[in-house]
């Protein structure tokens, strides 16, 4: 059976096309993403603008498209955190729908949790102990508490890169004591918001997920053109984030955009992304985490495939 699943997320969609021979079993035919900032605006006004919506929508139509040509038979779209959290999100899901003929999935905070956790475990393997594993997305991030097959806790935060940016913005250097102010205000809504179990639960593993932590590992590596390969379970420790984060920070929003492995329109995001990162790191108390390039996108697969005939 061949499957195409679209993450239509708050900054980025991702498409994935993959034969599928049984649970936790595929090829992967094509993959492709797009930044298109849907989130753009939505904390300010608590709703979806009318060009972020157009150019998504534009993206949406021609993978779902692709996914077609390619002789998909099951077409799987999933939406996250702008299009749950924004008033306008329903005439969003429903022009999503005319546009592709196919029905839009608006997942909740929890099970968007539950498929990254899917995604990621098909990714970097199993691991021994409890671990941690994070998602930071355009809108929100995801925490998912795991041991084994069991999930423990989740929590899905109002924690974004973009409305972080939009109310933290650094065009020029970044500015220490602004920088600070981002930085409290992540730790203090970890402290307020994330779940006692997660928080507490100092895990064997801390894993990353999504376009922050794989654009670090990516740099971390010096890596010309991103590879999925070399990023998948990459360890990055405090230091080499540390290290990192004094480097973008050094940068104009321009320089940052010229650095390779850096796609066009995270350049604005990966400031506020080091510092999600940071903060996670201080708040579950650990020294590095694991780069898993396998997320949402490839767990809303593994979810067709668990359910395939």
């Amino acid at each position: 059976m061949r499957v195409s699943t679209i993450d239509l997320g708050s900054n980025t969609v991702r498409l994935l096309v993959a034969d599928v021979a049984g649970p936790g079993c595929w090829r992967v035919v094509a993959e492709d993403q797009a930044v298109t900032r849907l989130g753009e605006g939505l904390a300010a006004t608590g709703a979806l603008g009318e060009a972020p919506m157009a150019r998504t929508l534009a993206v949406v139509s021609d993978y779902a498209a692709r996914g077609a040509a390619l002789g998909a038979t099951e077409v799987r779209i999933v939406a996250t955190s702008a299009v749950r959290e924004a008033a306008n999100g329903f005439r969003f899901a429903a022009a999503v729908e005319r546009a592709t003929g196919r029905r839009l999935q608006v997942v909740s905070g929890e099970d968007e949790a539950r498929l990254v956790l899917l995604g990621v475990r098909h990714g970097v393997g199993p691991l021994a102990g409890p671990m941690v594993v994070f998602d930071i997305g355009g809108g929100s991030t995801e925490y998912i508490l795991a041991e084994g097959e069991r999930v423990r806790a989740t929590a899905s935060l109002r924690l974004g890169v973009v409305p972080l940016a939009e109310r933290y913005p650094f065009p020029e250097r970044v500015d220490r004591p602004r920088y600070e102010a981002l930085l409290r205000e992540i730790t203090t809504h970890l402290e307020r918001q994330l779940p006692g179990e997660i928080r507490r639960a100092r895990p064997a593993h801390l894993v990353g997920t999504a376009g922050t932590v794989t654009t670090l590992a990516a740099l971390d590596l010096d890596l010309e053109r991103y590879e999925a390969r070399r990023v998948q379970g990459h360890r990055l420790s405090r230091a080499a984030i540390e290290r990192l984060g004094a480097r973008l920070g050094s940068l104009t929003v321009a320089e940052r955009a010229a650095l390779p492995c850096l796609e066009p329109g995270r350049a604005d995001l990966i400031v506020p992304g080091v510092a999600l990162v940071a903060a996670t790191l201080d708040c579950l108390g650990v020294d590095a985490l694991i780069v898993s390039d396998s997320g949402l996108r490839e767990g809303i697969l593994a979810a067709a495939a668990d359910a395939a005939p």
